[in-house]
């Protein structure tokens, strides 16, 4: 997480001497890199305030040091060529950098840092930096965008050590610019020294520092292996070879004066990558570990110092790009993976003479419907693999071996395919919902009537998946339709899986519940409303035990509560309502609540 507030440092004061290269506390007096120069460095304090008490800088902040810096190294360089730039910070996975990267020839006019980081270290991370992390980690913080550079752009580097104690850093320059330009992507004429600048070397290179002076008349040589500089006996050429990492000096005797010049020379290991065995992967799992081959490639080397990286070609791996994710997809078929270790302190010592076959067997994937649905009155269904593959073999939980299965039951049917090649058995197991849908029957219509609009729901006899229609309309979704007209109708339930379909008659009328023939003038008639719209209808009315009372037509004014002339008790009575239909058949009017009360 970035930080926003500054836990308290232990503060210790550091007395060791570093084993580093040079070390620059100051902007002014910033290390110059170029192509060859071995970055690597720790930090001890910091001189003066380079920002001059400010608060920020970028995404930096004031430490408990009371400025920005902490433990601060920095470095400057010029770009000679134009392409994409990054570098790789390397250091200690439980030590927390920062760095600030600002584009500018003046120390006293730094400007906002056009890239920076001040992410804490809490996932202990090994590297930050511009890029692309070296470990392929798509999910760190500690890396910032690409820079796009020109030829002749200055800039300087801040590496701020935050945790106060440390065991130094690595900074390896990274980037197609490196690709396009090897040999003066960074411009070294800001260097200027008889031997030339600082050489980054691998321990299986011949490196040969050369002081050819015209005029000279002798040469002496010397190094620094940490314990001051000592005479090399007998080394009085111009040149000298060097295997040893080490500063390097030499005195040119020339008759009028002595020339003394100083450089460094760090050797890095020279990694050998081991053979690797070949890898044989079934498709069904996705993505593959590569990583898991690192200790294979490595050998006996340590992961400390040597990264592992894989690319899709030689000529990748060669130049250290397009390294591919460390949770690599697999699909079917065969492929080269090319294998690339790198030395962590220097990426220009690598080895990438090693490869391996990735060979992916496909995992059989469901060709065909993993739910069907099945009608009660078929005679089954066909499940599973209609055309089988000849070389997999199937198997039901049922027992059978066949690729398909024919079914007339529900439940859930197993079916387990296997793709066996390469010594591997690539198994799919894939369970098949079986359901049996049962033909659609009308249980009841509700009907909401003596309304201006009349509403009805259609309550299906059985469970399924359906669609409702009234006469000749569109099938819906919905079970209640509006706006229903008085009159005969039609209504469909239809199910959606094939499973049939069923249509019923219905009535569309309206009667009162009760009525109260006293000759007040209100409600002193009973009869059933809307049956105008039908064809000839006819009402005959019941007592309770089934007598007729009355038979009213579309014309009768309705029943008044007698019987040849006397009065019935208040008591419920019954009715039944029936009319012609389209084919001239008389039907009664069904889903009618077909009782009603007389009252006095």
């Amino acid at each position: 997480m970035r930080r926003f507030s500054h836990a308290l440092y232990l503060l210790v004061s550091l007395c060791c001497s570093w084993s580093y290269g040079q070390i620059a506390v100051d902007c002014s007096n910033a290390i110059p890199i170029c192509n060859n120069t071995p970055t690597n460095g720790g930090t001890q304090g910091y001189g003066v305030d380079d920002f001059n008490g400010a608060f920020s800088s970028g995404c930096l902040e004031q430490t408990l040091s009371g400025a920005i810096e902490s433990n601060s190294a920095w470095y400057r360089f010029r770009t000679g060529a134009s392409g994409q730039l990054g570098f790789n910070i390397g250091f200690d996975t439980s030590e927390d950098w920062d760095f600030a990267l600002y584009q500018t020839n003046d120390c006293n006019n730094l400007g906002d840092p056009v890239r920076c980081n001040f992410f804490d270290n809490q996932d202990l991370e090994a590297f930050m930096g511009v890029g692309e992390d070296p470990t392929g980690s798509s999910t760190t913080v500690l890396y910032e965008d690409w820079l796009q550079v020109e030829p002749g752009q200055d800039y300087y580097l801040l590496i701020n050590n935050f945790s106060n104690t440390n065991s130094g850093f690595s900074i390896q320059f990274t980037g197609n610019i490196f690709v396009t330009n090897p040999f003066d992507a960074l411009d070294c004429s800001i260097i200027n020294n008889l031997l030339g600048p600082p050489l980054a070397a691998c321990d299986n290179q011949n490196i040969v520092l050369d002081a050819t002076t015209t005029g000279a008349v002798d040469y002496r040589w010397y190094s620094d292996t940490g314990s001051g500089f000592q005479l090399l006996t007998g080394e009085n050429n111009p040149t000298l070879n060097v295997m040893v990492s080490a500063m390097y000096r030499v005195q040119v005797v020339t008759a009028s004066g002595n020339i003394i010049s100083d450089v460094q020379v760090a050797f890095s290991v020279a990694p050998t990558t081991s053979a690797i065995s070949d890898e044989n992967l079934c498709s069904g799992i996705g993505t593959f570990d590569l990583s898991q081959k690192d200790a294979q490639a490595l050998g006996l080397q340590d992961p400390g110092e040597i990264l592992v990286s894989y690319h899709s070609s030689a000529a990748d791996a060669s130049a250290g790009l397009n390294q591919l994710p460390v949770q690599y997809p697999v699909f079917a078929g065969t492929e080269t993976v090319y294998v690339r270790t790198t030395s962590r302190s220097n990426p220009n010592c690598y080895d990438a003479s090693e490869s391996f076959q990735l060979e992916v067997v496909e995992t059989p994937v469901a060709g065909f419907q993993t739910e069907v649905f099945i009608c009660e009155d078929s005679n089954g269904e066909v499940i599973g693999e209609a055309t089988p593959n000849s070389q997999y073999t199937y198997s039901w939980d049922t027992g059978e071996t066949t690729s398909s299965l024919m079914v007339s039951t529900a439940g859930v049917y197993t079916l387990t395919i296997t793709n066996s090649q390469s010594g591997l058995d690539c198994i799919n197991t894939i369970p098949i919902t079986v359901v049996v849908g049962e033909t659609p029957t009308i249980a009841e219509v509700i009907i909401e009537d003596l309304q201006a609009d009349n509403t009805i729901e259609i309550i299906a006899g059985v469970e399924g998946d359906f669609e409702y229609q009234i006469d000749s309309g569109t099938f819906q979704e919905s079970n209640i339709f509006t706006n229903v007209a008085p009159g005969a109708h039609t209504v469909t339930v239809q199910d959606l899986n094939g499973c049939g379909s069923v249509s019923d008659n219905i009535t569309v009328v309206g009667f009162p519940k009760f009525f109260t023939p006293n000759g007040d003038g209100s409600n002193d008639y009973w009869h059933v409303m809307g049956v105008t719209s039908l064809e000839e209808p006819i009402v005959h009315v019941f007592d309770r035990f089934g007598k007729l009372i009355k038979q009213l037509d579309e014309n009768s004014l309705g029943w008044d509560g007698t019987f040849n002339g006397k009065e019935l008790p208040s008591t419920d009575y019954w009715f039944q309502l029936t009319y012609m239909d389209t084919q001239g058949q008389r039907i009664e009017a069904k889903y009618i609540s077909n009782h009603f009360a007389l009252r006095r």
